[in-house]
């Protein structure tokens, strides 16, 4: 018979209880869970930060438009150089020509009058026409008239050669300052497609909300602009006061201290045109009559009233006179951002005429609608 063999009692390993397995299985599970599982997705802005993220982009668009409008007019300015260079160029040849068919006249005819026989070449390829007529014996049998042809022909070659030397570096710059314009363009609608991109990814509810926030902001601006108009009613009072005590005992003031009615009169038509314009829409880039960016609407204004602005923001604020916010008055340019990417026509009590942004018009709004960089008195 075949000896009996003992069965082994199973390893402590091999005991599974029912509540070790369901862990097992349970872990099992999460990880697998984890491992099939999408990555996490990023947290949804809320619409405060989405109406920052927009505004950001819009005043992004707005300085990449001020580029433009820079690159614009230098590129506008170059062109009409190397136009009138090349126009001179040419005269310049033109003249040159008839200079050097008088000089092959005058060295033929040295030739027929027994002189040694003229290289024509060498003639009209010379740099300098004296130097030839002397190296071949020729100067001392011309008239005065003749000398004063070589003269002018030698003169009229430099200043040839110079102009285009000077229409080749113009057409050089004129480059340069095409794709500096092609960049900005490129910029400012880069800019523009990613804030209609976002705003196109809201729901209806979002839009809701965004435009309460839009109220919000405005109402806030409002605020300001009133408290504003009441220190500068104050202000004004203070003056009247004061000048009306200064006058006493003596003819009454004919105007208020502080004010120029020549400046006056010219702020009220620029103010006047700026509020003709209520209404049209903003186009970055566009100077009128039908549409205006923001410098080109405070540009065209200020045209209306006989005055000339220079294209850009960062051009305009340098042209007038740096004035308190408390002390602007109507007609003043009030500039905005750190960047000074931003400018308005002031109206008074804190309110401003502008052209805003993309898909906007031309309105009437609180300077606290956006951080005020400075204002500026143009005239």
């Amino acid at each position: 018979m075949a000896p009996h063999r003992k069965s082994r009692p199973p390893s402590g390993m091999g005991i599974r209880t029912p509540a070790l397995a369901t862990a097992a299985l349970t872990s099992v599970a999460l990880l697998s869970q984890t491992a099939n599982a999408s990555p996490s997705e990023e947290p949804k802005p809320s619409m405060e930060e989405v109406q920052k993220k927009v505004d950001d982009l819009y005043q992004q668009a707005g300085t990449a438009t001020e580029k433009y409008n820079a690159a614009k007019e230098k590129t506008t300015k170059q062109r009409k150089r190397v136009d009138t260079l090349l126009d001179d160029v040419a005269k310049r040849t033109e003249k040159l020509n008839d200079a050097r068919e008088e000089l092959g006249g005058f060295a033929a005819a040295q030739y027929r009058t027994g002189a040694a026989a003229p290289d024509t070449a060498s003639l009209l390829l010379a740099d300098n026409p004296q130097d030839y007529f002397d190296q071949s014996q020729l100067m001392d049998r011309l008239t005065s008239r003749q000398k004063e042809a070589v003269d002018d022909y030698g003169t009229q070659q430099a200043a040839t050669a110079r102009k285009r030397q000077e229409a080749s570096e113009s057409l050089q710059t004129l480059t340069t300052t095409q794709s500096t314009l092609k960049t900005s363009k490129a910029d400012v609608q880069r800019k523009l497609a990613e804030a209609r991109d976002l705003l196109s990814r809201l729901t209806a509810e979002e839009r809701a909300r965004l435009a309460a926030i839009e109220r919000e902001k405005q109402e806030e601006a409002l605020r300001k602009a009133d408290e504003l108009a009441r220190r500068q009613a104050a202000d004004e009072e203070e003056r009247r006061r004061q000048a009306a005590t200064q006058s006493t005992g003596t003819s009454t003031a004919t105007a208020t201290p502080g004010t120029d009615t020549s400046y006056d009169a010219k702020a009220a038509k620029a103010l006047a045109f700026a509020r003709a314009q209520i209404g049209k829409p903003y186009v970055w880039g566009a100077s009128g009559p039908g549409s205006y960016d923001c410098s080109g609407l405070t540009q065209a204004a200020w045209k209306a009233a006989g005055v000339t602005l220079p294209r850009t923001t960062w051009d305009q604020v340098n042209a007038g006179t740096t004035v308190s916010v408390n002390d602007a008055r109507p007609g003043d340019l009030v500039f905005f951002f750190d960047d000074i990417s931003h400018v308005g026509v002031y109206v008074g009590d804190g309110m401003m005429v502008h052209a805003p942004k993309p898909g906007a018009y031309v309105r009437e709004e609180s300077i606290y609608y956006m951080p005020v960089h400075s204002v500026v008195r143009p005239a």
